[in-house]
């Protein structure tokens, strides 16, 4: 079974072609001969640019980086190139709410105004926080631009305006609900949004300051971070979506990321975030019964930030936790086989490659 990643806007757009082949770079490690051969005739056929790194059984089989950071100048991805990692940011915010679980400071069965009590929407003693991280919610979508065509004629309003968190929630996630809280699965940016300013509240700090006391700095995640208009970041790679009207890749359209916050602001690389994931699933960020709370599939398969689900390989169940997020040119995914200590990681500058097929078709090769 293949889960799906979010394609429901135009920011998770995927482009079927690239005018440019892809520049492989020298592995510095490699998998098994049959899945190193997959990867590199996959990645050219499919016009891939990024870099993947297959972890099984404790050690690195596999990493190697294709295409360009940068296309006008030439700049090579390389391993250590930081990329925007979109909605892989959810796992983040979901690992902080459920360490505040643990902590007793919240109850993921309380509603959002049991935390925000200046909370204005409809929502307020609906919705729970258990909703919100399994987008149960009913709260509209907080995005509204479905395709291409919309977005060149009139941009993207909620993320091509400077907004602070504060304004995000009351003018986009504090409307009238569309559906009963708990019956609809609905992807929706916004539920991490009213997510991440729940924890401020908590903690009383910044989502980026919480982030960094509780996660990026005691696993000395370097490379790692909150994307900011106004910074200019070193080897972090530019982002590029294929136009079908002009037939090439274009730049990614202007917009201030920091505006995707708890939901999708973060950037980082390959080896940060399979540090990050031995962390989370080795017990090392949340317990054992958070780590089951996490991955137990509700609706869509969709637990706390994450699909959960199981696939065959050769007639055999496996268990999967997959992380996929998509904005623009950038795509990612975290995906981890559970019972098999198998993790592969794909990090992209350009949309232009089906990451949940070419993930799911290296996890069965790393298996079988």
């Amino acid at each position: 079974m293949k889960r799906p990643s979010p394609g429901r806007s135009f920011l998770a757009l995927r482009a079927s072609a690239l005018l440019f082949g892809a520049l492989l770079l020298p592995p510095s490690l490699h998998a098994q001969p049959a899945t190193g051969l997959f990867i590199e005739d996959y990645a050219k056929e499919h016009h891939f640019n990024g870099t993947i790194l297959v972890q099984k059984d404790g050690q690195i089989s596999f990493v190697r980086s294709f295409g360009l950071a940068n296309i006008p100048f030439d700049v090579p991805n390389t391993r250590q190139t930081k990329y925007k990692i979109a909605s892989i940011t959810k796992l983040f915010t979901s690992t902080l709410i459920l360490q505040l679980h643990e902590q007793g400071r919240i109850d993921l069965n309380k509603t959002i105004g049991t935390y925000l009590p200046d909370y204005a929407g409809e929502g307020a003693g609906k919705v729970t926080i258990h909703q919100l991280l399994h987008h149960t919610s009913g709260l509209p979508n907080f995005d509204t631009v479905k395709d291409m065509e919309t977005a060149l004629k009139s941009g993207l309003p909620v993320y091509q305006t400077p907004f602070t968190s504060d304004q995000l929630l009351a003018r986009f996630c504090s409307g009238k609900l569309v559906a009963a809280p708990g019956q609809v699965f609905d992807y929706n940016n916004g539920d991490y949004i009213v997510l991440g300013k729940i924890i401020e509240r908590l903690y009383g700090e910044t989502y980026e300051q919480i982030l960094a006391d509780r996660i990026l700095r005691p696993l000395k995640l370097e490379n790692t971070g909150m994307l900011h208009q106004g910074d200019i970041l070193k080897g972090l790679a530019d982002t590029y979506f294929f136009r079908d009207d002009l037939k090439s890749l274009v730049h990614d359209l202007p917009v201030y990321p920091e505006n995707w916050y708890a939901a999708g602001g973060m950037y980082s690389t390959v080896d940060d975030l399979l540090t990050f994931s031995h962390a989370l699933f080795g017990g090392g960020l949340l317990n054992k019964e958070s780590i089951a709370l996490m991955t137990k599939p509700g609706l869509d398969d969709y637990g706390c930030g994450l699909w959960s689900y199981e696939t065959k390989i050769n007639g055999k169940k496996h268990r999967v936790v997959k992380r996929p997020g998509q904005i623009m040119g950038a795509q990612t995914q975290l995906y981890r086989l559970v019972d098999d200590d198998v993790t592969v990681i794909i990090l992209s500058n350009t949309g232009t490659t089906d990451l949940d097929e070419f993930v799911a078709e290296i996890g069965k090769r790393v298996v079988g």
